[in-house]
């Protein structure tokens, strides 16, 4: 099992281990969360871009052309 050569390196007991792996879980949905909220509200305010606009500026990086990114 890898968690049992990870503890020997990080010095550290299994419960220390598993608060941390809780903590950062935590904070990465909270951070999620956030972000969505944040995401959701531009959208309520109209700010969007057209799909098919993004589509054609990813088609165009790598040419000798790129366009602007949308905004």
């Amino acid at each position: 099992m890898i968690a049992q050569k990870v503890f020997p390196c990080l010095e550290r007991s299994r419960g220390w281990v598993v608060k941390q792996a809780l903590a950062n879980c935590v904070e990465l949905e909270e951070a999620r969360r956030r972000l969505t909220l944040e995401a959701m509200a531009d959208v309520d305010k109209g700010n969007v871009v057209d799909q098919e606009e993004v589509e054609r500026w990813v088609s165009s990086l790598g040419t000798d052309k790129p366009l602007p990114r949308p905004l």
